[in-house]
């Protein structure tokens, strides 16, 4: 007997189902098979990849075929929108999140280097004296200790405010050079550790903001060990022409250090 009601009751729920279903359907409402990826690529140079080349009709952004946020949306089947831009500061990123939906479930984000004055350091360093070069990295990281984290807290907060539910994935800077490396022109020892010394602070900084901020840092600092100008294998662009490329990351850059970090932060 029981079996029997529990058979002749089947059809009913099964009925009942579809009708919810279709109702839900009639008012706006699907049930997705699987939630999507819709990734957001804000930032600078770092992240447009600018120095990788294959730069379609991106103007003076710079976004490339081969920077990372195309590479791992590419990878993991992701939507991107791919906002950042060459030469972008902290105000520019704020602007870059205006056009961010809410429905965006993963972030990237580089940012901070050019409100340090990266373009002036490299400059100074490369014109100036040892001890000119020194003094103006100095100068750098106390705008990075003192100024820059109310700048990254501020863009951190809007990140949170127009994608709530995201997972948001901030990326350091690597090391310019490899000290002592194989270089035999160019800058003294002297002037490459003091801007890698930059590195350093920036990555300090950026990632005890991040962290506070519920962010991930991803650290490339690592994965381009051994990849520094001055290395045999290098991933970074030196002096080059066009010049805005100079002292950016490679196509293998882009790919083996960038989407690499970044991969393995996401898992």
């Amino acid at each position: 007997m029981v079996s029997s009601v529990r058979k002749s009751t089947l059809p009913v729920w099964r009925a009942l189902t579809v009708a919810i279903v279709a109702g839900l359907a009639l008012l706006g409402f699907t049930i997705p098979a699987s939630a999507a990826t819709n990734y957001v690529a804000l930032g600078d140079s770092y992240s447009s990849g600018l120095g990788a080349g294959s730069y379609g009709d991106s103007g003076s952004c710079k976004r490339s075929a081969n920077a990372y946020p195309k590479l791992w949306a590419s990878a993991n089947g992701a939507s991107l929108n791919f906002l950042a831009c060459s030469g972008a500061r902290t105000p520019d990123v704020l602007s870059q999140l205006d056009k961010v939906a809410a429905g965006t479930n993963v972030v990237t984000v580089s940012v901070g280097g050019n409100d340090a004055g990266f373009v002036d350091v490299m400059t100074d360093c490369t014109l100036g004296s040892d001890q000119a070069c020194v003094d103006r990295v100095e100068e750098a990281k106390d705008y990075v200790n003192s100024t820059l984290p109310g700048l990254l807290n501020g863009v951190y907060t809007k990140i949170k405010q127009k994608a709530p539910n995201a997972k948001v994935y901030v990326l350091g800077y690597p090391r310019f050079y490899k000290v002592p490396g194989s270089c035999n022109v160019g800058l003294s020892d002297v002037k490459r550790a003091a801007i890698n010394s930059g590195a350093d602070a920036l990555a300090s900084v950026t990632s005890a903001r991040a962290r506070s901020a519920g962010f991930t840092f991803v650290d490339v600092r690592g994965v381009f060990t051994g990849h520094e100008i001055c290395a045999a294998d290098r991933w970074l662009h030196s002096l080059t022409w066009p010049v805005d490329e100079s002292y950016h990351p490679t196509a293998n850059g882009q790919k083996l250090g960038y989407l690499a970090a970044l991969t393995a932060a996401a898992g």
